[in-house]
């Protein structure tokens, strides 16, 4: 139990996704720890799926959930929203807020700023998660988001990055940060790293995320295409998750005959997925530090994913591999690769299992985000570390179609 409790609340625009899973691991780690632990949301998103991870916080939770109406993009509504949420939080007395998402940032710096006017020793916390950090900041919409960050900054007590990309992107597009900051990875419990194998119907591959042009299934469904059209017998795909261009999806795979090689299966929890297919392919144009690649890879599933974000750090020596993102050509090679030679791309996954195993803990993440908190309350005895500016972004990390379809905080 922590000789410091706290009463922390996390916000987050739309409880999805990695977002929804990387605060529940650390909300459930912060309350076995003695923490009382409050999530605030918006009730307008989330699939059954999603809403199934938040129930499964709830016990958990002594602050409860809250959650309000919350806007996708700067909205009038938002005046309204956060004045809600205002009085929401500062019924429930926060020590730390803990924003996730360019959304739930903004409004946990603006309502901490706030309560400290009114004497109240509120920490404010920020972690992008991407968001805001993908848009291009030579369009409009980048310059807005990016600038709005910036005004943020001087409302922001600590930073947490989920990887060393994350930060450059941050250094590179708004500024280096006033803030202390930390890069902590993403983390997987003990149980996760047992390997998955595939069932004997398996297809030949899975896609598992949300179904919007940023993860790339358009992508995947080209490439199935032009495996087709290599290869002498059919490929065939499993696309697993939800989002708001399923029919389009649904629409390119009738298009392109594919029925009977793609089908979809709706949002299902990784580890079953994985049985599903016997190798995943993450075709993302932009990400942070995706759980799916690091579910995978203790999974010990194949995986052929695009070099974009901290995939490449998780990759380690074995990088060289990933896949230049926004080709749909070069993604049916790798495929095609790993069909011809299924032997070495279990070798590798089991080797990728091993490098990462100590790395990637999430019992590791929270303990180190509940450290920043201490810290910036003057109650953790562990120093902040100097954190050396980051090189700008080099160009391969920003490809153009990134920035053509950027993603909305």
């Amino acid at each position: 139990m922590s000789p410091h409790p706290l009463r922390i609340i996390h916000c987050v625009r739309s409880p999805v996704g990695g977002t929804i899973r990387h605060i529940h691991d650390l909300a459930i780690a912060q309350a076995k720890a003695g923490h009382s632990v409050g999530v605030v949301c918006d009730s307008t998103t989330g699939s059954d799926f999603d809403v199934a991870i938040l129930e499964r916080i709830r016990p958990h939770l002594t602050l409860g959930i809250t959650r309000f109406a919350i806007e996708r993009h700067l909205t009038v509504k938002d005046l309204s929203g956060a004045l809600a949420l205002y009085r929401s939080v500062k019924a429930l007395e926060p020590d730390v807020l803990h924003g996730h998402g360019a959304k739930g940032g903004a409004y946990v710096r603006i309502i901490g700023s706030l309560l400290r006017l009114q004497g109240r020793d509120v920490q404010r916390i920020y972690c992008a998660h991407g968001g805001s950090l993908h848009y291009d900041p030579h369009r409009f919409e980048g310059r807005v988001y990016h600038l709005l960050e910036r005004i943020q900054s001087r409302l922001t007590d600590g930073l947490v990055f989920v990887s060393e990309y994350e930060r450059a992107a941050y250094e590179t597009k708004v500024m280096r940060p006033h803030a202390p900051v930390r890069v902590i990875y993403n983390g997987l419990n003990e149980s996760e790293f047992e390997p998955v194998r595939p069932r004997e119907d398996a297809r030949d591959f899975i896609y598992v995320g949300m179904l919007r042009d940023l993860k790339g299934p358009d992508l995947f469904i080209e490439a199935i295409y032009n495996l087709g059209l290599r290869r002498a017998e059919p490929v065939t795909a499993y696309i697993v998750g939800e989002g708001p261009d399923r029919p389009r999806y649904e629409r390119m795979i009738a298009e392109l005959g594919l029925g009977e090689c793609i089908a979809f299966l709706g949002a299902l929890p990784a580890r079953t997925a994985f049985e599903m297919g016997r190798a995943l392919v993450v075709p993302s144009r932009a990400e942070a530090m995706p759980y799916i690649v690091l579910e995978a890879m203790a999974a010990e599933v194949p995986l052929i994913a695009t070099r974009v974000g901290g995939i490449p750090e998780v990759f380690g020596r074995h990088a060289g591999r990933l896949v230049e993102p926004g080709d749909s050509h070069r993604l049916a090679t790798a495929m095609d690769e790993m069909l011809d030679a299924p032997d070495l791309a279990r070798a590798l996954a089991r080797d990728l299992r091993h490098a990462m195993a100590d790395r990637f803990s999430a019992t590791t993440m929270a303990g180190s985000i509940t450290d920043l908190y201490l810290a910036l309350r003057g109650q953790d005895p562990h120093p902040f570390e100097a954190v050396a500016p980051v090189p700008a972004l080099a160009k391969h990390s920003q490809p153009k179609s990134v920035l053509a379809r950027p993603s909305k905080p």
